[in-house]
């Protein structure tokens, strides 16, 4: 018996590797061993294996002992154990213990199941970035705790943010800095971003799933597990490995996206009973500065942006010579992603995306280009960094910053850093694959109709005011031209608000030394006006009317 046993599973190991048996049902001169290879072949073509109902075990003895009540000769002695029930269940357990790792159980309840006896959990995670030419990198490793109430503890242990620690202990999330001593907070709830892999997370995740399949085992850090090929609700197909052991999620490997994808791996993690009350509890570190409005937080990748911010963000397909990515960050407040760029001495670009609100407005001091047709709002230097990003930078303060910005599929992007226009355009290329235009305007364009007469003069006289701090609306194209515009309707002086209101008018022309300005309306015969900057052509230089266009 024990013999026939052990040629039933080599005959179950041959078949799961899609090899041919030594000997099968055709092959053997014994009518039992006939028997159990006609029916461990029933067993593996009825369904998938990975998927059997929760009856699957006694419907499987309940066909066997038909079977073989049915084919049994009278004249011949059968095994004691496969003629009573209980010899037949051990047969079969047998079977479905070699066919299926995870036993007679669908592999995701046995997941779910496993973690309900989870209390909390410490690892160590480490996180690899690959491209489609099979290069990895290591982008971070992270010390982790976490409970199955949404609890955690993260600390950065490499990485280019090596020290950064994530808490939230239910009553307040907050982000450690320690280069940047700072700590920024957050509400503790809604937490739209937890952390990466965390394994509550990922066991809903494969339990919501399309479908899920075995296709393999592997060891990962010297444990044996099951791969899973998990098909999302409008995602890619990924894989995840399941702990043979634990029945736990121990590494998952992300679909390839834009030439990327992360293995994701808890190279250790150990079972405990609470997370330590010494990690929880929020202490603002001496010399550290709290950050509560428009925080930022640090994540690890773009699959952990798109968790935190509903949208996965365009990244670069080129960067400009000597740059390289920094991190990666989100705004919860504003739905906001963030992603830093750092150069040679010193030079920093930031590259800001969300879904945008509403109309394209450019700032009316604005050079305005184009990138695939879509007007480019440029500031060299910006006026308004902070209130441009929604939070500020600690990398791009000071002068000498410029910025480009524009909408395009529904989204509003910002590129802006402490470095010259020309690397801000290259990199605003890379991550549109589109040609950027700079603005010009030739001399048939800017051609008025009728010409505005002026004194150089007075305007130079009239720069050194607002050098020393006078009428700053000067600086302003669109002020000026609304000024003009009123005073034509009011010649004898305006009272009150201007007839003509700053919705009428629309830069539609600025290369930053000329431009154009509509007018809309019917409250005067002006259709355009036509500006210079005469004095000094740059941000600092004064606008002048030169000319209109009469309807």
């Amino acid at each position: 018996m024990e013999n026939n046993e052990r040629k039933v599973s080599d005959f179950i190991d041959r078949l799961n590797k899609e090899q041919q048996p030594d000997e099968d049902e055709y092959s053997t001169e014994s009518d039992e061993l006939k028997e159990l290879y006609q029916t461990v072949k029933l067993v593996k073509s009825v369904k998938d294996p990975t998927m059997p109902g929760p009856d699957f075990q006694k419907k499987l003895i309940s066909s066997v002992k038909s079977e073989a009540s049915r084919k049994r000769p009278q004249n011949k002695r059968k095994w004691a154990f496969f003629i009573s029930i209980a010899s037949a269940a051990a047969i079969i357990a047998l079977i479905v213990n070699v066919m299926l790792p995870f036993g007679n159980s669908n592999i995701v309840n046995v997941m779910a199941d496993a973690f309900e006896e989870v209390e909390a959990y410490h690892g160590t995670l480490e996180i690899v970035e690959m491209n489609a030419n099979g290069k990895s990198t290591t982008q971070v490793k992270l010390e982790v705790w976490a409970d199955k109430n949404g609890h955690y503890y993260i600390k950065n242990l490499e990485g280019s943010n090596k020290g950064l620690v994530t808490v939230n202990n239910g009553e307040k999330k907050w982000q450690v800095h320690p280069h940047q001593k700072q700590v920024h907070i957050f509400p503790s709830t809604p937490d739209g971003y937890r952390f990466n892999f965390e394994l509550g997370n990922e066991i809903n995740n494969v339990t919501n799933a399309l479908a899920t399949n075995v296709i393999g085992e592997d060891t990962i850090a010297g444990r044996k597990a099951t791969i899973l090929e998990v098909t999302p609700k409008g995602g890619e197909p990924y894989q995840i490995w399941i702990d043979n052991e634990t029945k736990l999620p121990l590494q998952k490997q992300t679909a390839m996206h834009n030439a990327i994808q992360y293995k994701i791996t808890y190279t250790e993690i150990a079972f405990n009973n609470t997370i330590p009350g010494k990690l929880m509890d929020y202490q603002l570190p001496k010399g550290f500065e709290e950050i509560d409005k428009n925080s930022e937080q640090v994540v690890t990748d773009i699959n952990e942006v798109q968790e935190a911010v509903g949208f996965t963000p365009k990244t670069p397909r080129r960067l400009p010579a000597g740059y390289v990515q920094d991190r990666l960050v989100v705004v919860p407040s504003r739905d906001v992603a963030k992603i830093y760029y750092k150069g040679e001495k010193g030079k920093r670009i930031v590259v800001s995306q969300g879904e945008s609100n509403g109309e394209f407005k450019p700032a009316a001091n604005a050079i305005l280009g184009k990138i695939d047709n879509n007007t480019a709002e440029i500031q060299s230097p910006v006026q308004d960094f902070v209130g441009m990003l929604g939070g500020g930078d600690p990398y791009a303060e000071g002068t000498n910053v410029n910025s480009i910005r524009w909408q395009q599929d529904g989204f509003e992007f910002a590129v802006v850093g402490n470095t010259p226009l020309e690397e801000l355009v290259l990199l605003t290329e890379g991550l549109t694959d589109g040609e950027f235009k700079m603005p010009t305007v030739d001399e048939q364009e800017f051609s008025p109709q009728v010409e505005v007469p002026y004194d150089l003069t007075k305007e130079k006289n009239d720069q050194k005011s607002v050098d020393a701090g006078s009428s700053p609306w000067k600086l302003d194209p669109v002020f000026v031209a609304q000024v003009f515009v009123s005073l034509k309707i009011s010649p004898d002086g305006i009272i009150g608000d201007y007839p003509i209101s700053m919705d009428e008018l629309e830069v539609i022309k600025n290369t930053g030394d000329e431009a154009i300005i509509a007018v809309s309306g019917d409250k005067t015969s002006i259709k355009k006006v036509y500006l210079k900057r005469l004095v000094r052509q740059d941000i600092t230089g004064i606008w002048t009317v030169v000319g209109y266009d009469p309807a």
